[in-house]
C-alpha cells in the first residue's frame, strides 16, 4: 500500500509540474520579449530570500526525487506482481490491462531518454544549435527549425508517450479511489483522456508552430 501511495504522490507532483511547464511554454506565442522575460523570472523566484536560480535548483532536486521514487515504486510493484504469478498463462488475451502495461513500459523508456535529451538541449544548452544563455526564445526556434525535423519528430513521439502514460496513470488512480462502477469508470476514462489530450496538444503546439513558421 505504501508503494502505491508513493506512486500516487510522486505522480501528482510530476503531473502538476508538466501542466505548469506547459502553461509557461505557451508564453512563446506572446513573442520573444515576453518569453525571455518569463524565463528570466523563473531564475529570480524567491529573491531576495533565495539567491538567483536557487528556486530552480530546489525544483530540479524535488523533481529528480519524484522521478526516482516513481520509477522505483513502479519497478518494485511490477516485480511483486510477476512473483505473485510465477506460472505464465498458456494463452494470454490482449486485454486492456496488458496493452496499458506494455505502453507504460516502452513509454517510460522513451520519456526517460527524452528528459535526458531535453536537459542537455534546453537547460545546459549542450546540444542546442543556438545555445545562448538568456536567449530562450531563439534557442527554442533554432531547436525546432524545419531543417531539424528529426528533433521535432522525437519530441512529438516523447510527448505522445507521456500522454499515454498520463492517461493510464490517471485512470488507474481513479480506479484506486473507487471509481469502478460502470458510470464512474466511464467518467474516469473520459477525464483521463481529456486531461492527457490537453497536455499533448499544449506541448506539441510549440514545436509545430516553429516548424510551420507561426513562431520564429
Amino acid at each position: 500500500m505504501a508503494l502505491k501511495i508513493l506512486m500516487a504522490v510522486t505522480g501528482i507532483m510530476l503531473v502538476l509540474f508538466l501542466y505548469l511547464h506547459m502553461i509557461g511554454n505557451l508564453k512563446i506565442f506572446f513573442g520573444e520579449t515576453t518569453f525571455d522575460h518569463y524565463a528570466h523570472w523563473l531564475r529570480t523566484i524567491g529573491e531576495p530570500l533565495l539567491p538567483e536560480q536557487w528556486y530552480l535548483w530546489i525544483q530540479r532536486g524535488g523533481l529528480t526525487i519524484a522521478i526516482v521514487g516513481h520509477i522505483w515504486a513502479a519497478t518494485v510493484l511490477a516485480r511483486r506482481a510477476r512473483r505473485a504469478r510465477p506460472v505464465k498463462y498458456a494463452h494470454r488475451p490482449k486485454v486492456q490491462g496488458s496493452y496499458a502495461a506494455r505502453t507504460m513500459r516502452w513509454g517510460g523508456v522513451i520519456i526517460l531518454l527524452f528528459v535526458i535529451y531535453h536537459i542537455l538541449d534546453l537547460t545546459t544548452l549542450t546540444l542546442n544549435p543556438n545555445g545562448q544563455q538568456g536567449k530562450v526564445y531563439a534557442n527554442v526556434v533554432a531547436d525546432f527549425a524545419p531543417a531539424r525535423w528529426y528533433v521535432t519528430l522525437f519530441y512529438a513521439l516523447a510527448i505522445v508517450a507521456i500522454g499515454f502514460h498520463l492517461r493510464h496513470g490517471l485512470w488507474s488512480a481513479f480506479r484506486t479511489l473507487g471509481q469502478q462502477k460502470p458510470r464512474g469508470e466511464r467518467i474516469a476514462r473520459a477525464t483521463a483522456l481529456v486531461l492527457s489530450l490537453i497536455l499533448v496538444v499544449g506541448y506539441l503546439s510549440v514545436p509545430f508552430a516553429v516548424l510551420t513558421g507561426l513562431v520564429g
